[in-house]
């Protein structure tokens, strides 16, 4: 099983209420903005571009607000539909992945990296990402005991963290 923790190193800053993340893992081979902005059969405008900029450079667990925050710091007239709407579509041709975590906002990450899970803390939004052969076998015999074919997941496991259950010690 291997294990990579986050916290943050990027341009995207962190909300009040969540500890910073970095990114542990490598994204893939790096394919030009413009490419992508073409290939989603969109026009390659300079509000697109600095989306994809944020997306692609910023922290590797983001939602639609950090993107926001960190778009509008850079060209205030780029509004909240208009990032929301590129994630979306984004989302839909699979270059980011959306998960969405009971009534919280939707999280998504730039998809180009290898397959992995997360365990999620519920008290700072500490994120760890993990990889697990066993799990994965399990998901396919489950899938298979269903007549399923499995083509995708995405795996969340909550919990608190050990840093957040050492404050709360008495």
């Amino acid at each position: 099983m291997t294990f990579k923790e986050e916290s943050t190193a990027s341009s995207l800053p962190a909300p009040a209420h969540q500890e910073p993340l970095v990114r542990t893992t490598q994204r893939q081979e790096r394919v030009p903005n413009k490419k992508i902005i073409r290939d989603l059969g969109l026009k390659v405008t300079n509000q697109r571009l600095v989306i994809l900029e944020v997306v692609r450079e910023g922290k590797a667990h983001f939602t639609a607000q950090d993107v926001f925050e960190t778009v509008t710091a850079r060209n205030p007239e780029i509004g909240f539909a208009t990032v929301y709407r590129f994630l979306r579509t984004l989302s839909e041709h699979s270059y980011v992945t959306e998960v969405r975590m009971g009534g919280m906002p939707a999280r998504y990450e730039w998809a180009a990296k290898k397959h992995h899970d997360h365990l999620t803390c519920s008290t700072c939004s500490k994120i760890v990402e993990f990889e697990n052969p066993e799990i994965e076998r399990l998901q396919e015999k489950v899938a298979k005991e269903f007549g399923f074919s499995l083509t995708g997941h995405l795996l969340e496991l909550y919990g608190v963290c050990p840093d957040c259950r050492r404050k709360s010690a008495p």
